[in-house]
């Protein structure tokens, strides 16, 4: 099953592991994967696509994000990360210190919807949340792309 959120022309040109990797987080939507840490949705995501990965934190080819444009069913890794977004009137931060999750649909501007669990309000079912790419201030991220 594809995701609804994927316009149909961006659906037919991801790649096939992509595919499968954003059909198995769309079929486990609010049910928990494994132990129910992040790591473990990634993880089972891509076994049960075929793809080829490390088995650690290396989840397949890691995507320049000069040159290519992040696609749905990546995989992104973040390292000591904190974002900061700020109105008008309000400002809040948030913290991810290491933390997997498949990206489940691009918006541009680095702006990204992920399915992941062991966070937010989804805890450790799959649940999908909005995440800027802009507004990091510190930490590092890395997005994979699912090879065979």
């Amino acid at each position: 099953m594809l995701s609804a959120g994927i316009a149909a022309a961006q659906v037919v040109s991801l790649p096939p592991l992509n595919q499968r990797v954003l059909g198995f987080a769309d079929a486990h939507l609010g049910k928990p994967v494994g132990t129910g840490e992040c790591w473990d949705l990634a993880a089972a995501a891509l076994n049960e696509a075929g793809a080829n990965w490390d088995g650690k934190y290396r989840f397949g080819r890691e995507v320049d994000l000069k040159a290519e444009r992040v696609l749905p069913g990546d995989i992104i890794q973040f390292e000591g990360i904190e974002t900061l977004v700020r109105t008008a009137t309000s400002e809040s931060r948030e913290r991810m210190g290491h933390h997997t999750a498949i990206v489940h649909a691009t918006h541009g501007d680095g702006r990204y919807t992920l399915a992941h669990q062991n966070f937010g309000p989804s805890g450790r079912k799959v649940g999908l949340t909005e995440w800027d790419a802009r507004t990091v201030i510190r930490g590092r991220y890395t997005i994979y792309r699912p090879v065979q």
